[in-house]
């Protein structure tokens, strides 16, 4: 190789690095220059970004106590290494797998229950042609919403009550029944939380779903007019495709959070008389870890729900893009 080449090759090497520098500089200024335009919704987003840090990622760290002991008035993070022993303990625990399969048997038949409801309720209201009448039923059936457990609790309890409830006063009215204590029956408890999230979650569930509905392209449906398909199988044919990526994506959300049933909602319904069908993992963890300070226990219990919340949602979202293509990752 000649002096020649050499000082080719050398010029050729000092050209691609100054190209790779003023290609940087541009990219670093564009940064700068975004930043500076919006700064103030970055600024806007430091708040959301804390809670999830402080909340939601912070007390990750405490886990840590499934597998150590934690004793009052020592370090938080527990003082002796015990391995699997409190998940041993919940495993022989018939209180344990009470919660569990209370937890399931209310989860699942309030996903089979109130998960298609809210579809079919966004496509009835979305066939409605009168405008006034579907903005006041969709307001009527998405204020629910904003309001309080507790409140719902209330109300539910005054309506159902044995003494003055408006129930037990027509029962005892039309049918001559006596009055019926259904806040305290065990037999009535699934039933009552089931209709309470019914009242208070389809309409604004709905929106969601008539969002996606008014996203479909209205070719499709004049296409299917067309054709000679009625509304009922314009339906079929063509809403509900349309919307099933929403669907899939909702539902797997759904799934994910089977094991983490309302605490709110069943500590205000919970009786001692009704404690067979109500008790669920989230109480459980309460009573052993807020009321009997057993909180590497109640750690133990608390993380094996997560992980199985992390499986169900794995699963659910990999047998969703097997079967319709669609998945959330």
């Amino acid at each position: 190789m000649t002096k020649t080449d050499i000082n080719v090759i050398e010029i050729d090497t000092s050209t691609i690095k100054k190209d790779t520098k003023t290609r940087q500089q541009p990219k670093k200024e564009n940064l700068k220059l975004h930043l500076k335009r919006y700064w103030q919704l970055y600024v806007m987003m430091i708040l959301p970004i804390l809670y999830f840090v402080i909340f939601k990622y912070a007390p990750m760290f405490g886990n840590i106590l499934a597998f150590r002991r934690y004793r009052p008035g020592m370090s938080a993070f527990g003082t002796d290494w015990v391995n699997f022993r409190y998940f041993k303990m919940f495993f022989k625990d018939p209180a344990f797998w009470s919660a569990f399969r209370n937890t399931l048997t209310i989860s699942f038949t309030n996903l089979l229950v109130n998960f298609p409801l809210p579809i079919i309720f966004a496509i009835l209201l979305n066939e409605v042609r009168h405008p006034r009448f579907k903005k006041l039923v969709q307001t009527v059936s998405y204020m629910p919403r904003f309001i309080s457990t507790v409140v719902v609790i209330a109300i539910l309890g005054e309506i159902l009550s044995p003494s003055s409830g408006l129930l037990n006063i027509f029962l005892n009215k039309v049918f001559g029944m006596e009055p019926i204590y259904f806040m305290n029956e065990p037999q009535y408890f699934r039933t009552l939380y089931i209709l309470t999230d019914t009242w208070q979650f389809m309409g604004w569930t709905a929106i969601i779903y008539l969002a996606a509905i008014t996203g479909v392209n209205s070719d499709l449906f004049e296409a299917a007019e067309i054709d000679g398909a009625n509304r009922f199988q314009r339906i079929i044919y063509v809403t509900i495709p349309s919307i099933l990526p929403t669907i899939m994506v909702m539902l797997i959300l759904d799934v994910g959070r089977l094991l983490n049933v309302g605490f709110e909602k069943v500590l205000l319904m919970y009786t001692p008389n009704n404690a067979g069908v109500s008790d669920v993992i989230n109480t459980l963890v309460y009573r052993l870890g807020i009321l009997t300070q057993n909180y590497s226990y109640a750690t133990a219990i608390g993380l094996f729900s997560g992980v199985i919340g992390v499986v169900l949602v794995s699963f659910s979202n990999k047998l969703s893009k097997k079967i319709t293509g669609e998945s959330i990752y």
